[in-house]
């Protein structure tokens, strides 16, 4: 399917893909850092070589990986999909680091699991932010995804404080390095983006009225 829309730098997009026949695409925690590696590695216009370099996100952060090609304000990871927010940096960025990111993916799941193939529901999907009042919107979108593992049906019967806690938690989105720096935060570009939050108190306060708000809703 065609985009209705063609990136353009300085715009930022939602970016997603789910699993082929919506199968699980991260399986173990290693799958996890894995694709955590890649969000790191392939920002730059440089090749990746996972091989060489290794798995872990903590052996790769002091490389010198070049000039980044997006940035990315927010991600989660889901056990049969991802969410990403990005901003285009550079022509062709996105469209040059999402073929990194997922080629290099299915390559390591392929390999680990014995299996040929695609492994993503075709191209990854993009929803342009045009506007200020949704750009924000995407920040508590993506980092409430997590949610959904705790009960499917959340937005129309709530989370308890232990779901709360659960998405707080949670170390495959960037949630966490909202809170506080962390080693993982060098996925992100956060100066690319609005300054919608403050401090770490108005990100968690801003969280908590989006899943107050879906449950009066």
């Amino acid at each position: 399917m065609t985009r209705p829309f063609n990136f353009a730098e300085g715009e930022y997009y939602h970016l997603y893909n789910r699993g082929t026949e919506k199968r699980n695409i991260f399986l173990t925690p290693a799958n996890y850092q894995r694709f955590m590696t890649l969000l790191f590695l392939s920002n730059s216009i440089r090749p990746v070589d996972l091989e060489e370099v290794g798995s872990h996100l903590t052996q790769v952060i002091h490389l010198d990986r070049g000039e980044p090609i997006v940035a990315i304000g927010a991600y989660c990871l889901m056990p049969n999909h991802f969410h990403l927010l990005v901003r285009e940096t550079s022509s062709g960025g996105i469209s040059k680091f999402m073929q990194k990111v997922t080629t290099g993916y299915t390559m390591y799941f392929n390999k680990l699991n014995r299996r040929t193939g695609g492994l993503f529901q075709g191209k990854f999907k993009a929803e342009h932010a045009a506007d200020d009042r949704y750009l924000k919107y995407l920040f508590a979108y993506i980092h409430l995804n997590p949610a959904k593992l705790v009960n499917p049906l959340w937005r129309e019967k709530g989370i308890d404080a232990e779901g709360r806690k659960y998405i707080k938690a949670y170390a495959y989105s960037s949630y966490q390095d909202y809170l506080s720096d962390r080693k993982e935060s060098a996925i992100l570009s956060r100066s690319a983006f609005p300054e919608y939050f403050a401090d770490a108190r108005a990100f968690e306060s801003e969280m908590d009225e989006w899943l107050d708000f879906s449950r009066e809703a």
